[in-house]
This record gives C-alpha cells, sequence and structure tokens, in this order.
C-alpha cells in the first residue's frame, strides 16, 4: 500500500469529523507536492515533505487540550510527539519520522530557512493560510517578499493572489 495514502487516511482518522482541518492539510499537501516536484527536490525528500505536509498540523488537538490555543508556537512544541506515534504505527522509516518532526516543531518559525523542505512547506502552507485568514492584498505582498523563496512558490502565490493593477 503506498505509504502516503495510510498517512492521509490515518490523518483523517486523526481529524474525523472536522472538515476544516482535513481540508487544510490536504490543500497544503497538494501545494507542497507540487511546488516540491517543480523545485526538483529527490525522492526522499519529497516522500519526507509530503508526510511533513500531511502532519503538520497535528499538534493542533493536543494543544487546544492542554493550553485551550492553537496557536503556532503550541503546534510545534505538541505536534512532533503526535506525529511520532502516527508514523512508528504506520512503519515510516525513522530517518522521515524524524526529519517530518523537526518540521512540524519549525513551521511557524520564518526566520534562517536553509533547507528546501522547510521552505516549500512554509509558501504551502502560507497559501492555504492567506486564504483562510482572508489576508489583503497589503498583507500577501509581504509575505511574498519575506518568505517566499522557490520560483514555483511564487508562481503559485501570483496566480491564486495577482497584484492589483496598482502594485504591477
Amino acid at each position: 500500500m503506498n505509504p502516503i495514502a495510510l498517512v492521509t487516511m490515518a490523518m483523517t482518522d486523526y481529524f474525523s469529523g472536522d472538515v476544516r482541518r482535513i481540508n487544510h492539510f490536504m490543500k497544503v499537501y497538494a501545494f507542497a507536492k507540487t511546488i516540491g516536484e517543480l523545485e526538483g527536490l529527490t525522492p526522499r525528500d519529497q516522500f519526507t515533505l509530503e508526510v511533513a505536509a500531511l502532519t503538520h498540523d497535528i499538534g493542533i488537538k493536543e494543544s487546544e487540550r492542554k493550553y485551550g490555543s492553537s496557536s503556532g508556537h503550541y503546534q510545534q512544541l505538541e505536534g512532533p510527539p503526535e506525529a511520532r506515534a502516527l508514523l512508528n504505527a504506520l512503519q515510516i522509516p525513522a530517518d522521515v519520522t524524524e526529519r517530518v518532526c523537526w518540521l512540524i516543531a519549525h513551521h511557524h518559525t520564518y526566520a534562517n530557512i536553509q533547507n528546501a523542505d522547510h521552505q516549500i512547506l512554509v509558501e504551502a502552507d502560507f497559501l492555504v493560510n492567506i486564504c483562510e485568514a482572508a489576508m489583503n492584498q497589503t498583507q500577501i505582498r509581504a509575505i511574498e517578499r519575506k518568505v517566499f523563496r522557490t520560483a514555483a512558490g511564487r508562481r503559485l502565490l501570483l496566480n491564486l493572489y495577482p497584484a492589483s493593477a496598482e502594485e504591477q
């Protein structure tokens, strides 16, 4: 069985009944997969990125339970143990699991991004969050300048949220 399909189903089980959160991680996954493939990641890095995209917000449930908050800081704390348990149960290779846990622990950290998988995960998450948060053009352009580095991510951003005529 395809491990990505197994992770996808495990995450829908994990967030059963929470349509918004399931839709969110599925959209982030689609953007991350697309950007990673267009940016030419190695097969192993692509696989790791896709698993991370599916599981990146796994810490939300524990964050809300423990702290009454889904803030990014709490997600980064609570996500890795939840992801590790889920991925170990699915027999995802240990090196992939460890990198996924690192990515989950840093997916709301935007300073000093040095690896392609981290950059792409952040960009994919922003592509979805911009819509979900109904951000305005000023906010979008600031995110574009501060965060987006990949050619594929920038192209998707501009296709989804074109600059207004006065900005061009």
